[in-house]
C-alpha cells in the first residue's frame, strides 16, 4: 500500500486582480465542506493550506466524516495547530476508509481572525459556515451557504501500490463552472465514472491562464506544485487557452498570439515529459457569444482556430482529446452547442461536461 492523491483542489490567493467570487475570512466559525473523492483507500490524511495567507492561521479543531464513521484530525498528535503564512500541513493518518466517488466531509473550527482565506473560488460546491465550534455536530442548522472551498488543498489515501493517478490541469472547464452546484457533474467527475482503475484528480482553476498570472499563478508557474507534487501522478490532462484569449479583452489588453500559445503548450509538454509523465491535451473550447464584455472577439476566435489546428496535427502530446468538436455547435463552430451551454456562452452545463469527458479516449489515458 502507498499514499496517493484521492482528492486535490488548486488554491488561489484572495488578492488576485480578477475575482469570480468574493474572497472572505472567518472568525470563531466552523467551516464544513464536502470533498468529492476521485479515489479511495483504507486510510486518509488531509492537506490544509495557508499558502496565500498573510497572517498565521490557527485551526482550533478539525474532523472528517465518511459513510463509515468520523474521526478527529490531529497534527503531530495535537488537535490544534497554527499554520504560518505561505505554509501547508498534513494531518496525521486517520484509520477511516473512504471510497472513490463518495464525499469526505471536512469540518474546521477557526477560532481567531483568519484574514482573507486561501481558497478555491468556483468548485461547483458550497461550504457551510456556522458561528462557534461545531466540528463534532452532525448537522449545522441555519448555517450560511458559501460557494468556495477554504484552507484545504487535498486528501491523500492509502491505496494499492502502483495505483495510477492523472491530474486534470487547467481552467474552469475542469473546475466545473457552469455545472450544477453540489451535483458532482464536473467533466472530471464524469471521466472518473468511466474509469475501471486509477483516477483523475481535479486541479482546474476558473480563470486560470497558460501564460500569465491573474486568477492563480499561470500554468507553467504552478506545474510543479499542482501536478508534479501530486503523489502517484502518471498522466496529466490539460485544457488551457480560453482565458489567455478572452480575459485580455476585459482589461483592454491585446489577445495572445497563436505563436505564444503554441510555445506555451510546447513548454508544458516539455515539463511533463521531463518528469516522465504522459500528457494529453484538449483543443481549446469555443466561446463565441460569451456574455462577458470583451471576451469574445474576432481576433481571439481566429487564434483559437489556429491553435486548435496545431493541437490536432502536432506530435507534441502523447494524445489529444478534441473537446472543441465534442461541444461545438455544428452550425456555428466557434459557439458552444445550445444544448451543452450553461447559458453564458463560455462554460459547459452538465451535459456539456459529460461530452467533454467522453472526448477522452480511455485507451490513450490507459490508467
Amino acid at each position: 500500500m502507498n499514499w496517493t492523491a484521492g482528492f486535490r483542489t488548486a488554491v488561489i490567493s484572495p488578492y488576485e486582480r480578477i475575482q469570480l467570487t468574493e474572497p472572505r475570512g472567518f472568525a470563531d466559525q466552523t467551516v464544513r465542506q464536502a470533498l468529492h473523492m476521485a479515489g479511495g483507500g483504507e486510510r486518509h490524511r488531509v492537506l490544509l493550506t495557508n499558502r496565500f495567507g498573510r497572517t498565521p492561521l490557527t485551526i482550533g479543531a478539525a474532523r472528517t466524516a465518511t459513510g463509515q464513521g468520523e474521526a478527529a484530525l490531529t497534527f503531530g498528535g495535537a488537535a490544534r495547530i497554527t499554520i504560518p503564512p505561505g505554509e501547508e500541513v498534513v494531518s496525521d493518518p486517520v484509520d477511516l476508509p473512504v471510497a472513490a466517488g463518495t464525499d469526505l466531509i471536512l469540518s474546521l473550527y477557526l477560532p481567531g481572525e483568519t484574514g482573507l482565506a486561501t481558497y478555491s473560488q468556483r468548485p461547483a460546491e458550497t461550504a457551510q459556515v456556522a458561528a462557534g465550534d461545531h466540528v463534532a455536530a452532525p448537522d449545522l442548522p441555519g448555517a450560511e451557504q458559501v460557494e468556495g472551498r477554504f484552507y484545504v488543498s487535498g486528501v491523500d489515501v492509502l491505496a494499492p501500490d502502483g495505483t495510477a493517478i492523472a491530474v486534470a490541469f487547467g481552467d474552469s472547464w475542469f473546475e466545473g463552472v457552469g455545472t450544477t452546484t453540489g451535483a458532482d457533474n464536473r467533466s472530471v467527475d464524469f471521466l472518473n465514472r468511466r474509469l475501471d482503475r486509477g483516477w483523475v484528480v481535479n486541479q482546474g482553476i476558473a480563470g486560470n491562464r497558460l501564460l500569465r498570472d491573474e486568477v492563480g499563478e499561470h500554468a507553467l508557474a504552478r506545474f510543479d506544485r499542482d501536478v508534479l507534487a501530486v503523489p502517484g501522478v502518471t498522466h496529466v490532462l490539460v485544457h488551457f487557452g480560453i482565458n489567455d484569449l478572452g480575459l485580455p479583452g476585459m482589461s483592454g489588453e491585446p489577445p495572445v498570439t497563436s505563436g505564444a500559445l503554441v510555445e506555451g503548450f510546447e513548454a508544458l509538454a516539455g515539463l511533463a515529459r521531463g518528469a516522465g509523465l504522459k500528457i494529453l491535451a484538449a483543443t481549446v473550447g469555443p466561446f463565441a457569444g460569451a456574455v462577458y464584455p470583451g471576451v469574445s472577439t474576432p481576433e481571439g476566435l481566429a487564434v483559437r482556430r489556429e491553435v486548435n489546428d496545431w493541437i490536432r496535427a502536432t506530435g507534441t502530446f502523447d494524445a489529444v482529446f478534441d473537446v472543441a468538436r465534442a461541444v461545438e455547435d455544428p452550425a456555428a463552430p466557434d459557439r458552444i452547442h445550445p444544448a451543452l451551454d450553461s447559458g453564458d456562452g463560455m462554460h459547459l452545463n452538465d451535459k456539456g461536461a459529460q461530452a467533454m469527458a467522453d472526448a477522452v479516449n480511455l485507451e490513450t489515458l490507459a490508467l
